[in-house]
């Protein structure tokens, strides 16, 4: 009896112990090396107020079932960081250097938030890399040149942060590269110039401080935003060559000199070019179709095009336009056509056929003021289009009042 107590209580031992650990879930079968790499992202960062995506972080569970982290066999193959749904809060801390560790990954995206530091320069060894997105969040430092290693970067996105420095002409010749977007940051120095085979589609480096010329860009190129910086020089050979562009924005920059027919011919969702320098004459050689056309704010010269009257919506002002309104223009607008915006303020424009007596449709807007002519209509103009209906008489010599 003795001797069967005592091993019923060493069963009653064994079988405690294995109750007492059976519920502790296994790590999980990551890769040792990305698993220490995941656990020092987490340490780096931190969920902002109303955020919860680190609560199932739990690292006594496979990391590859944890929110955001998508997995390929053993390797961590994709890394989002935040929750993803719109208007969710963000994340705060740093990004760490051991995310250039996850040595399988293709995709890293970070949801705008507050996170802050340097973008990691390791993440240089992460050689499979295809996307990268970091936008809207406090990055600061600079783009690292040791990323034009990444010979797989389609998508290269850090805009809407404190980035500062050059950009380096290695992240130019990106043989992958098709999206390279580094806008609204602190960027200096010139637009880099990129090989004639670079697959790139969308450039937008708008809202920074780059200075210089516009080099030959890609002609297969899709989408360019260089407004808001410091660029000078001309653009008209530049534009020639991008027959396949279907947005444009150089507005707000020291550009100077013409631009070519051709760019009226382009299937443009928007051409942005005001705030410059640009002169010469608007001369487009087909109807322009082009929904918004904004050449306000330059030295464009000479009479108005009747080919402009298929825009939606016409910014024309503050130039050096001369003669008189054409009556298609009028038409358009007047007839509620396609035409609904038509800025001519602040030129030399001597005249326009439309009656008095003629009522503008509520849905259009017509601004005449500062002209050599008397406005004939009335028709509400712009707070900073000023008070003065005309030009004084000695700016109008073409005009006998």
């Amino acid at each position: 009896m003795a001797v069967t107590a005592r091993l019923g209580a060493v069963v009653a031992c064994v079988v405690l112990a294995v109750v007492s650990v059976a519920p502790r879930p296994a790590a999980g079968i990551l890769d040792p090396v990305d698993f220490l790499a995941l656990q020092a992202v987490r340490r780096s960062l931190d969920d902002m107020p109303g955020s919860e995506f680190f609560d199932r972080w739990d690292f006594t569970a496979d990391p590859c079932g944890f929110p955001g982290v998508f997995c390929d066999g053993d390797r961590v193959a994709a890394l989002a960081l935040g929750d993803p749904r719109a208007g969710s809060p963000g994340l705060t801390g740093r990004l760490d250097p051991a995310l250039g560790r996850l040595s399988a990954l293709t995709e890293l995206s970070l949801v705008p938030g507050r996170v802050e530091g340097e973008l990691p320069a390791s993440l240089a060894s992460c050689s499979n890399l295809r996307f990268l997105a970091v936008s809207k969040n406090l990055l600061s430092g600079k783009i690292s040149d040791g990323f034009g290693a990444l010979s797989n970067l389609r998508t290269l996105d850090v805009s809407f942060n404190q980035i500062s420095g050059t950009i380096p002409p290695s992240i130019a010749a990106l043989p992958s590269i098709t999206n390279l977007i580094l806008c609204h940051n602190q960027l200096t120095g010139g637009v880099p110039s990129f090989p004639d085979s670079s697959p790139l589609l969308r450039l937008d480096l708008k809202h920074n401080a780059l200075s210089g010329g516009v080099p030959t860009l890609p002609a297969g190129l899709q989408y360019l935003s260089l407004s808001a910086n410091k660029l000078t020089g001309t653009v008209d050979q530049v534009l020639s060559r991008l027959t396949r562009l279907n947005f444009l924005d150089l507005s707000m920059n020291q550009l100077e000199g013409p631009i070519p027919a051709s760019v009226f011919s382009l299937p443009l969702s928007v051409l942005q070019l005001q705030r410059n320098f640009f002169a010469g004459l608007v001369q487009p050689s087909n109807d322009v179709t082009i929904p918004m056309v904004d050449l306000s704010y330059n030295r464009f010269w000479g009479q108005l095009s009747p080919l402009l009257a298929g825009v939606g919506q016409l910014y024309l002002n503050n130039n050096r336009f001369t003669g008189e309104v054409p009556a298609r223009l009028v038409q358009e607008l007047v007839g509620s056509g396609g035409l609904q915006v038509l800025y001519l303020q602040h030129n030399f424009l001597t005249g326009i056929e439309i009656s008095p007596s003629s009522s503008l449709p509520s849905t259009v807007s017509l601004c005449l003021m500062y002209n050599c002519m008397v406005p004939p209509v009335y028709a509400p103009c712009p707070i900073k289009a000023g008070s003065q209906n005309t030009r004084p008489a000695d700016q109008c010599p073409e005009w006998r009042g």
